[in-house]
């Protein structure tokens, strides 16, 4: 091979390299999740709470969808007081603003576990799929653990960890 085709020949290797690498960059998310946790459940009870922090250090997205394995489905919720009434509701969204953090707790924006497929043990781990607009998708794990990460958790109105079938929206 003469030393002008293999300088193109790198070159544009090169360029593809630079291409795939942007192109990996522009799919991956700059949302980050952790201190992931649920409550353990018992059996009989189908769904469960789940909280974690998002951490967002790119442009503004939302997470629009989640998912696990070991359930039917997952929903994004929040929790308001209404008159000395909590109400819960699903959201369609959950807005994670540029260069900012979004917890997801007891008693505000939440996650609810749908048709458990085994009750949560302390110490298992429930898998979790987030679904960014933009950011495509985020995988995580929910600890499941008594209490939040760090200590007990934020005095609440009622018992959210032990949603069950009856529950309405």
């Amino acid at each position: 091979m003469n030393p002008i085709t293999l300088t193109a020949l790198r070159a544009a290797l090169a360029a593809l390299v630079l291409a795939a690498a942007g192109g990996v960059a522009a799919q991956s998310s700059a949302v980050s999740a952790e201190r992931g946790w649920t409550r353990p459940t018992v059996a009989g009870q189908p769904a469960a709470g789940g909280y974690l922090v998002l951490q967002n250090k790119g442009g503004a997205d939302r997470v629009v969808a989640a998912s696990s394995p070991v359930a039917q489905r997952v929903e994004l919720h929040t929790m308001t007081l209404d008159n000395d009434i909590m109400r819960m509701r699903q959201l369609d969204a959950i807005d994670l603003p540029a260069g900012q953090t979004v917890e997801l707790r007891p008693g505000g924006l939440h996650l609810m576990v749908f048709g458990l497929k085994a009750p949560l043990k302390t110490g298992e781990r429930l898998p979790l799929v987030l679904t960014l607009e933009k950011g495509g998708e985020l995988r995580t794990e929910l600890a499941v653990r008594p209490t939040p990460p760090g200590g007990p958790a934020p005095a609440e109105h009622g018992t959210h960890g032990a949603h069950g079938g009856a529950h309405k929206h």
